[in-house]
């Protein structure tokens, strides 16, 4: 049983390829566990992305662009997965860097304000990469000693990753975890969404595409660009050529909505600092 401050929605998507910006999702699978103790409830949904399907992803997911044909479009379900996750915490196999991101731009294309500031968000691969690194299957054998069949299938695969965080949960809740610059974190893996939260997030980075990360002082700094290593907030007041440039051009929701909030912020603590 997780100890669930509030709803944990665990999900995964299917899509026409890793492009978090123009790929669409094609299947999402989601399985909410409810704080209160009411029984686990499934959503599982195959979607016409409207454009075309990638032979790699085709080959990963076995899912025919036929078969979606006269399946509904993101936009006809987007309210009842919205709807569904409501102010759920969310966890996944690698959600941090692929599920969530396209997620939220599925929403976004439709007008769905879906923010990630305030949830936890819970991903079994990075347990696993820093404790076992491994592949899905691997992980359902290793800790649920059992054989994944039927893998890529989103409701097959996210019903074992509920089994593999159950495993590591069980397995890992006496065992510390040692960084690579030496440094020991005491139990990290233990019945506790915020804790799980803190160990599989990068917290190196603010966004999913790697666009930004915290420097020494925890300032956030570009990644990327002609301004590389330079305080991100600074630049976008300085420079609202750059900023606009950003809005516009092909990031993430994810980076837009950042650099909206940055800008405010700054723009608010000048202000403040003014009036003083």
């Amino acid at each position: 049983m997780l100890n669930l401050e509030r709803d944990l929605v665990f999900f995964d998507v299917e899509a026409t390829g890793l492009h978090i910006i123009r790929d669409r999702i094609i299947q999402i699978a989601m399985i909410k566990h409810f704080r209160n103790g009411d029984s686990p409830k499934e959503l599982c949904l195959l979607i016409n992305p409207g454009i075309p399907m990638s032979e790699e992803a085709f080959k990963v997911h076995g899912i025919s662009p036929s078969s979606l044909a006269n399946k509904p479009t993101f936009q006809q379900v987007a309210q009842q997965i919205f709807d569904f996750i409501g102010e759920a915490d969310l966890a996944g196999y690698n959600s941090n860097r692929f599920d969530i991101p396209i997620l939220m731009e599925e929403l976004n294309r439709y007008g769905f304000d879906f923010s990630i500031d305030n949830r936890r968000l819970i991903d079994m691969q990075r347990i696993y990469y820093k404790m076992e690194p491994r592949t899905l299957r691997a992980a359902y054998q290793f800790y649920c000693n059992k054989d994944l069949e039927n893998a890529h299938d989103a409701l097959e695969d996210i019903r074992a990753t509920v089994e593999v965080l159950n495993g590591q949960l069980e397995r890992y809740k006496d065992q510390d975890y040692t960084t690579d610059e030496g440094q020991v974190v005491s139990k990290p893996v233990q019945n506790n969404i915020q804790a799980l939260h803190d160990f599989t997030n990068d917290l190196k980075t603010p966004d999913a595409t790697q666009k930004f990360r915290y420097d020494a002082a925890g300032e956030i700094v570009f990644n990327f660009g002609k301004y590389i290593n330079q305080n991100v907030a600074k630049i976008l007041y300085e420079d609202r050529n750059y900023y606009h440039w950003i809005l516009e051009k092909e990031f993430s929701i994810q980076v837009k909505k950042l650099v909206k909030k940055l800008l405010k912020e700054y723009e608010q603590n000048l202000k403040n600092n003014n009036e003083m």
